[in-house]
Parts: structure tokens; sequence; C-alpha cells
């Protein structure tokens, strides 16, 4: 077999493929035994009508175009595997020639990953923000504390901000009640914004007993995405008093016996949960900075397929679509640029790091992590969990290569979670913390190199 290749574009090639005849004759008696299965000759059994008789009854054009049909995706994989041609996609065949003793030749368009030209590592220098939290920030911590121990006092007022509120809810379409859509006597903080577009709107200056009409979108049934007719009726208004930051709240909502040491608790807590804050920051703009130094072209099929796949219901309008290409882009970029980092550090991701894997990301699917790992192997998906830690490793590998300071101009050490356990009980992070220390893995496995011959894993 001959064949070469030819670059089109930066993810674009072209096989040219020869096949002689003779390498074909494997195929062509396969095709002869298939068909034979198939007919029904009188005087003979399937499976063991002649070659002749096949030829004269069904012809030797099909029985070609059987064997040719059984060759090609051989040939195309031989052709892939001789040139070393990354592909992330399917082919576009071409049959140029073929006739009955003579040479088989096609074409073969397909996609191919990009060819990516890594900047030196040590270059890449990004700012966090500082770990220390401020005092806004413990004051802001307490008071929410203190709003757990909040009593609530019905008042003889028009519904404001930070209000709870008793409220009847009737929302229609077309006039007819949507019950999945309506309430009674529910209560609601006025501001939250997290029951139904516009209510707060309609809510503010209602006293009990007054009631407001607006419009919004239905989240969920038959009607969903269709603006419904919402009524609200106020049959209470609560105002909600905060007990005083002192030390007797200190004793009632902590261990602790001064309002001093709570705010050093607390201020020791938010330290922790910033310190991971600023290793997953450190993480997100050393890759968007080596996003923003590395031009990776993209397979244009690899796209078009994950968007396809996505918008397959129909769903979304261009503006949802134009948003979910441009992270779409941004993610595939990513994915290529940590694969070219992983390649270039050699990365390894032993069974230790893959279990790790299954039990960290297991309970996001509801599953145990040998569940997981049955799914994964059923659907074929380990070598993508394969890539997903090796880009885990690469990133890693970049950020601890970068320069990275605080707003105070301070170095930061970035954490791997393979550092020694600490005495101190109160800044030792958690199983899930440890999780975001290390990186974690992407949920979207991406373009996987598992087969080449096959097209990426979807999102």
């Amino acid at each position: 077999m001959k064949s070469s290749v030819e670059s089109l574009t930066p993810t674009r090639v072209r096989l040219t493929v020869e096949v002689p005849f003779e390498e074909l004759t494997p195929s062509v008696q396969s095709a002869y035994k298939r068909i034979s299965t198939q007919v029904a000759i009188p005087g003979f059994r399937r499976g063991k009508v002649p070659a002749a008789l096949i030829d004269q009854r069904v012809g030797r054009t099909a029985v070609l175009e059987e064997a040719v049909n059984q060759h090609l995706p051989q040939a195309y994989g031989a052709a892939v595997d001789e040139h070393k041609v990354k592909v992330v996609g399917q082919p576009e065949v071409d049959v140029t020639g073929f006739s009955d003793g003579e040479p088989l030749t096609f074409t073969a368009e397909v996609d191919i990953r990009p060819d990516i030209v890594l900047p030196d590592l040590s270059t890449v220098s990004v700012t966090v923000d500082d770990v220390e939290p401020t005092d806004e920030l413990v004051d802001e911590q307490l008071d929410a504390l203190r709003a757990r121990f909040a009593s609530l006092t019905v008042v003889e007022r028009p519904a404001a901000t930070g209000d709870f509120v008793t409220v009847d809810l009737l929302a229609t379409h077309d006039g007819a009640p949507v019950d999945e859509a309506s309430v009674t006597g529910i209560s609601y903080e006025v501001g939250a914004a997290d029951l139904v577009p516009g209510l707060d709107e309609a809510l503010s200056g209602l006293s009990a007993g007054e009631s407001a009409t607006f419009t919004a979108p239905l989240r969920s049934g038959e009607h969903a995405g269709h603006d419904a007719d919402y009524a609200v009726t106020v049959t209470a208004v609560r105002e909600r008093s905060l007990p005083e930051a002192d030390d007797d709240f200190a004793q009632l909502a902590s261990e602790f016996d001064t309002l001093e040491e709570l705010r050093a608790d607390i201020r020791t807590r938010l330290a922790r949960v910033r310190v991971l804050q600023q290793q997953s920051q450190a993480r997100d703009r050393v890759l968007d900075a080596l996003i923003e130094r590395v031009e990776v072209p993209l397979p244009q099929s690899l796209v078009s397929a994950q968007m396809d796949e996505h918008f397959g219901d129909g769903h979304g309008d261009e503006e949802h679509r134009a948003e979910y290409e441009s992270v779409l882009r941004k993610t595939l970029t990513a994915q290529f640029l940590l694969d070219a980092v992983a390649a270039e550090e050699k990365v390894v991701v032993n069974q230790e790091e893959l279990t790790n894997f299954l039990i960290q990301t297991a309970p996001r699917y509801g599953l145990t992590p040998d569940q997981f790992a049955q799914e994964l192997v059923d659907s074929g998906q380990v070598p993508a969990a394969v890539g997903e830690v090796a880009r885990a490793k690469a990133l890693t590998a970049v950020v601890l290569r970068a320069t990275v300071t605080d707003e105070s101009g301070r170095p930061v050490a970035i954490l791997t979670g393979d550092e020694p356990e600490s005495d101190d009980e109160d800044v030792e992070p958690t199983d899930d913390e440890a999780m975001e220390l290390s990186g974690g893995v992407a949920e979207d496995a991406g373009p996987s190199d598992a087969d080449e011959h096959d097209a990426p894993v979807s999102e």
C-alpha cells in the first residue's frame, strides 16, 4: 500500500492512498463468504454457494463493492498510523479509482490536532487576590451568622428589601391557571431574586392585603420559556431584627465566650477558604494567560459537532448559540494547550491518580466509584478520563513554572495536594478542599487521543 499526506489547513489534511489489488484478496474472499450466507440458491446450503455462482447470480461488482467497503477502514487506519496523523474527527472519503484487478485509490480528508508551539512557561506571570480577609469580609460573615438567629416581627407598613412576606402567587398562561407555578402562603425574602423574575419589583411597596401583577417566563412545564401572567397578594409583612453583636451572641451562636474570639475564628476560617480560592484563581489566570499567548487553530468539524450535539433539540436563540460557542472554543483551546503541555512534560497518569479521579468524580453523577468506573468502561470513556487527569497534572506543571504574586506583590506558593499534613487542625483542608488544591478534573472530557481513528469524545 502506498500513501501520502497533504496539509490543507493547520487543522485539516488529505490522505491519498493506493492499495494494490493483491492486498484486497482477503477482503474479496471474505465478501464471497458473507454473501454466500445471505443468498438462497436451490441445491446449495447457505454459506456453501460457489464463488462462480455468486458472480452469476449476484454479480462480481457487488462482491468487489463489499470488499472495498470492508477494506477501506483498514487502509485508512494504516495510512493514519504511517503518517502519525492526529485525527479528531471522521474522514470524508472519496474513492477515486477502482476496477476488477486494478489498484484501489482513494482520498480521505480529515481534521487533525493543531501543532502547538508552547512559550517558555517560566515567562507566564499573573496576579491573584490577597489571602488576608478584610474587616468588611469578617463583618459580612458575622452578619450572616446573626441573620440565622434573627427574629421576625409583623409590621404594618409596605414591604421593603430584606423583609419577609407571606404571599399567594397565581400564574396563568393564556388565561388558564398554571398549577406548578402557583403557590399559597409561601414565605419569601424581598430582594432574594430566587423565585420568579420580576417578583421583587412587584412586591416593593405592597402592604398586607394588597396585590400586584407582572409578567415573567415559566421555568418548567409544558409552557416552559413562554411568558405567564402572575398575580401576587401579600398576606403579611415581617421585619427581621438581628441580635446585637456582643459576647452574649457569641455564646449563643458558637462555642466561644467573647465576640472577639468569635471574630478571630471567622477570620481564620475565611483565610483557609481564601487560600483555596487563591489557588484556584492562580490556576484559572495562568491558563487564561497561556491561552492569550498561544494561537490555537481549532478543527471546525469538532466545533460544529459539539454545537450540533448541544443544540440538537432545537433550543437556544442566536445569542445563546453565540455565547455557548465562545465558551466551547475557549474550552477546546484549553484542552489542546494542556494536551500539548502534557506531551512536552511527558505527563504519565498512574493507577492511584486514576482511582482518585474516580472517587472524586463519581458522586457528581450519583454513582459509587465502582459504578462510575464500569460506566466509563462500557462507554469507552476510560481514555478520556485518563486525559482529564493528565490535563490537570499539566496545568499544575504550568502553574508551578509561572510567576504568581498577590495584589500586595508577595509571591504565592502553589499547593499541589502533596504537601505534608499540617498540625493545625483549623487550617487543614478537607477532602473536597484537597481536590481543589490538586486541580480537580474538568467535567468535559473533550478531544482524546484514545483512538485517533475515531471521532473525539463529545461533551
